[in-house]
């Protein structure tokens, strides 16, 4: 009778000039492989369905964990079932499973363009922005999860602990790009399904959204202070006033999109993802003519000669000190520019389209004008506007003394 197996008799082995088979007699269909390299592994050999079969076992086993993972296979042909070919499934099942886990389908999300950022040149900022959050928010809970087995009140957890630690706004941030994702998923899955329905914000949208608008003398200190500055930021802010653009429309702006006396801010870095046009008004061209224009950089406002502005709350922090103006931000300039084309008395609709939003309706199908000339004129008004407030007129006349 042959002398069992031991994991020293395995180890002092030798390998030959062939690969060869050694049985261990004390576990039925169980074999020790020598390849002639001298790697070994274990292997089972067994009969399914009058045909000879055998399962590769895990690298690197203990002969004892070999003993039992053969007895397993055993017991399963004994049961009716192949354990190779379960092998072979559970694999397959694994490789999906991680293909299907939601930082994978996330990963695949921004990868495929699912992400279209937010306001124009936001694009890839925007998308940075929600990796990032996702990598420190997210992925640490559901990273590893199959996004099919994500359950709501899993994400209500993580919501609960992201506002715990970084208030209501960054948990129904990282709920909104969870909900993009998933959403996102379903249109390409057959059988998946969001867990996330209405009612798991943690605030209402609506009730915390921003209503400043620059006053009068506020604007005044905001214009002179960016008149009198050095660097781009100051004339990125006169610019915004002037266009109500969004701030990574403006602050974007490359040269090549500047034709005569319009601007067109390209679909790609468009919110509603069309060419949208926008004629200049004379101060802004003015003050567009006061950026210096940079050596092989097409960026409009850089500070760097490489790419456009960033820093945005450097800057920021900065300037509210120079124009002793504070709690504002710089997309309160776009709703500021907004009201003061209303007190020009531009047309609602017209005003609405310098801002790129898009007229709803069957109008929105149907009606394909430009409007330019509208947007000309509303521009100029609210220029107009802009330099009546930043260099008022004293309306007090002086009557004649009657002797």
């Amino acid at each position: 009778m042959a002398r069992a197996l031991t994991d020293i008799a395995i180890r002092n082995l030798k390998p030959k000039a062939k690969r060869r088979e050694i049985a261990d007699p004390g576990a039925r269909g169980l074999y020790v492989i020598v390849q002639p390299s001298g790697v070994k592994s274990f292997a089972v050999r067994y009969r399914h369905g009058n045909k000879s079969c055998k399962l590769t076992l895990t690298p690197g086993i203990t002969l004892a964990a070999a003993r039992k993972a053969a007895a397993d296979a055993l017991y399963q042909v004994e049961q009716g079932h192949n354990p190779s070919v379960a092998r072979r499934q559970a694999k397959q099942a694994q490789r999906l499973a991680a293909a299907d886990t939601f930082k994978a389908v996330a990963e695949e999300y921004f990868g495929r363009g699912g992400d279209p950022g937010k306001g124009g040149g936001a694009n890839l900022r925007s998308k940075e922005w929600r990796e990032d959050a996702l990598e420190r928010l997210v992925y640490p809970t559901l990273g590893d999860r199959p996004i099919a087995e994500i359950r709501r009140n899993e994400i209500n957890r993580l919501l609960d602990k992201i506002e715990d630690a970084s208030g209501l706004v960054m948990a129904d941030r990282a709920l909104a790009i969870i909900r993009r994702i998933m959403n996102w998923h379903a249109t390409r899955s057959d059988d998946f399904r969001s867990p996330i329905v209405r009612g798991m914000a943690r605030a209402d949208a609506k009730a915390r959204a921003r209503k400043r608008t620059l006053t009068d003398d506020e604007l005044r200190a905001v214009w002179q202070a960016a008149e009198a500055g050095e660097g781009p930021f100051g004339r990125l802010v006169q610019f915004l006033l002037l266009t109500a653009a969004r701030r990574n429309e403006a602050a974007y702006l490359q040269r090549s999109e500047l034709s005569g006396t319009d601007w067109t801010l390209p679909a790609v870095r468009n919110k509603i993802k069309v060419d949208l046009i926008r004629p200049l008004s004379a101060t802004a061209q003015a003050v567009l003519a006061k950026v210096p224009e940079l050596a092989d950089c097409d960026f409009v406002f850089s500070t760097n000669g490489r790419g456009a502005i960033n820093g945005f709350s450097h800057f920021k922090k900065r300037f509210d000190k120079q124009c002793n103006v504070t709690g504002w931000t710089l997309h309160d300039l776009r709703r500021t520019a907004r009201s003061l084309m209303s007190r020009a008395g531009v047309n609602a609709d017209h005003a609405e389209r310098c801002l790129g939003h898009v007229i709803g309706g069957v109008r929105e199908t149907y009606d394909r004008y430009e409007f330019h000339a509208e947007k000309q004129h509303a521009y100029e008004a609210l220029a107009a506007q802009i330099d009546r407030i930043i260099n008022p007129v004293d309306n007090v006349t002086s009557l004649p003394v009657r002797g």
